[in-house]
């Protein structure tokens, strides 16, 4: 099976969006950005044996592929709207592929989302995806942005997926929560859109909390305080593992894929509201204390915590 026909036969779809003036099969996209908008652009890699282990289901790599991606156009406060694939394969089989690209195409249809092109080769299982998202003029979020007297929230939970990368790494099998947090994370695309005009910086959690909050921090020349007893944990994993072990998976482990973002005081409570009408919790951590940049860890008695680690780190 020829390149052509690969890409023709698993991942050539009609369109959905109006905006595509040109799609898969020239030399490059075409797509129309509407009026008053610009674009967003972000990029992932997924190595086999690095971000997944090598007998993972080739459906959720599909999912992971896509949901990592989009949760950086979530962090910026962007409608997703296209994306490219750059797949490399060391064979061509035609399960792997199907079922791939069933995985990826569910996570694309829950959405507006095309896919308009990309490139295909053969080496070592790489998978790149290029999402493109909009967002009105002017109104993007970034990591730039916090003062001090800002409060600091963070969505859903940490950890679990942490936790699951530590069982594949001892080729224990993962139950579905934990599978669900390492495979197919949620983004949060409808809590970044909301957080425009709320929030004034804005990270999603890839490396850790430690190692996001310090770049958010750096970006924004301040120096940003949590509180470890307010770290939202959840039942399960709280179930599972000591709680100096859920200390550390939240701290350190990455892959939660949610949105750590600072608040300045007078948009509190605009979050309350959010709060109640998101479907997932945001819980406060943490506050901006000074101008300086970096991050310090305290528990609610005050007593500083050691940071004996940062996060992950490719080198």
């Amino acid at each position: 099976m020829d390149e052509f026909t690969i890409i023709r036969r698993y991942f050539t779809r009609t369109p959905k969006r109006t905006d595509v003036v040109k799609g898969i099969g020239d030399d490059a996209a075409v797509v129309r950005v509407p009026l008053g908008f610009e674009l967003v652009v972000s990029t992932d890699t997924l190595v086999e044996s690095v971000h997944f282990p090598r007998e993972a289901p080739p459906r959720s790599i599909g999912h992971k592929a896509l949901t990592t991606s989009l949760s950086d156009l979530a962090a910026m406060g962007a409608d997703p709207a296209w994306f490219t694939l750059n797949l490399t394969l060391p064979e061509a089989f035609p399960e792997w592929l199907l079922s791939f690209s069933q995985g990826l195409f569910e996570i694309a249809d829950t959405y507006p989302l095309d896919l308009v092109g990309g490139n295909l080769s053969r080496g070592p299982l790489c998978i790149a995806t290029q999402v493109l998202g909009l967002v009105p003029s002017g109104r993007f979020l970034s990591r730039s942005g916090a003062a001090v007297g800002d409060k600091i929230y963070v969505s859903g939970t940490l950890g679990n997926a942490g936790h699951a990368f530590n069982l594949i790494q001892k080729g224990e099998p993962l139950t579905p929560p934990f599978f669900n947090a390492y495979y197919s994370p949620t983004p949060r695309l409808a809590l970044g859109k909301a957080l425009r005009g709320v929030a004034s910086a804005a990270i999603d959690i890839s490396d850790g909390l430690i190692l996001d909050m310090e770049h958010l921090a750096m970006a924004s020349g301040v120096e940003a305080t949590l509180i470890m007893e307010n770290l939202p944990i959840s039942s399960t994993l709280k179930a599972t593992v000591t709680e100096e072990a859920c200390g550390s998976l939240a701290l350190f482990s990455g892959g939660d894929y949610e949105l750590l973002f600072t608040v300045p005081p007078h948009n509190i409570p605009l979050v309350h509201t959010l709060t109640d009408s998101m479907d997932c919790p945001l819980t406060l951590i943490g506050e901006v204390t000074a101008s300086l940049g970096g991050v310090k860890v305290i528990h609610a008695s005050g007593e500083p915590f050691h940071i004996s680690q940062k996060g992950f780190q490719h080198f």
